[in-house]
Parts: C-alpha cells; sequence; structure tokens
C-alpha cells in the first residue's frame, strides 16, 4: 500500500486527528524530510508529549501524522503553549516500514523545552534508514 493510500486510510479512521489540527495555527510546528528520498515523510505517526509537575510522568497531548508535504502543523493551539518541556515522538519504524524499508532507528525522540509562550518554534526532522538529524528551525 502506498504512503498516500496508506495517509488517506488513516484520515478516514481518525478524522479529527489531522485534518482538524491542519486548519488551526499552531505556534509548535514540524516537519519531516526523508533524506534518502529527497521527498517529504508523507503518512509518518508522531506524539507530542509534556513532562508532568516534578518530571514525574509525560502526558500525550497530541497524536498525528504527517501531511503530504511532511508537516504536521497543527500540533499546539496558543492556549495549549506553556512553559515546560515537551517532546515529539516519531515512529520512524512504522514509516519505513510503510515504505518496505527497515531502518536502525526504531523512533525518534526530540525533547525541548518552551520558555516563551508567544514564541514560534519549529522542530524538523531529517531522516533516512541510518540517521536522523534535528534543529531549532524558524
Amino acid at each position: 500500500m502506498s504512503a498516500q493510500r496508506l495517509l488517506l486510510v488513516q484520515q478516514h479512521l481518525h478524522p479529527g486527528e489531522s485534518r482538524a489540527m491542519e486548519v488551526k495555527s499552531s505556534p509548535l510546528t514540524t516537519h519531516v524530510l526523508d533524506t534518502a528520498s529527497g521527498l517529504p515523510a508523507q503518512g509518518l505517526c508522531l506524539r507530542l508529549f509534556r513532562l508532568g509537575e516534578g518530571n514525574q510522568h509525560w502526558t500525550e497531548l497530541r497524536k498525528s501524522y504527517t501531511n503530504a508535504d511532511g508537516r504536521c502543523p497543527g500540533l499546539l493551539t496558543p492556549e495549549q503553549m506553556t512553559a515546560g518541556t515537551y517532546k515529539l515522538f516519531f515512529d520512524t519504524e512504522g514509516y519505513w516500514k510503510k515504505m518496505g524499508q527497515t531502518s536502525f532507528y526504531p523512533y525518534v525522540e526530540v525533547v525541548f523545552t518552551i520558555t516563551n509562550e508567544a514564541q514560534k518554534l519549529h522542530v524538523p526532522l531529517l531522516l533516512s534508514p541510518f540517521s536522523y538529524t534535528t534543529y531549532r528551525g524558524s
């Protein structure tokens, strides 16, 4: 099954998860590029977590899938954007399996701190089966 077809099935089964988030403007965004193919990583499942009080446990805030452009623009509403420690969990193993490949990294976790709630943050991920890179984008 192609990645595009799989994304359509996922959106049909979970209609509110990715479409509703794309409509809203978010101060936190991500973009995943498949550097092995030179294309956006479409249909990659990701989850956003926030570290709870006392740094005891992670609370899942959102689950979504990257769109046809490899983006997941609506991760947080402006009201949800509060100071704290967050984690983006990217299911890279699931993505590579859909692409008919294996990978060295079964997932990628990017942990970051939000200190200024008014600032827009972009967390891109460059991905291949045997490496990944992330940085604070704009």
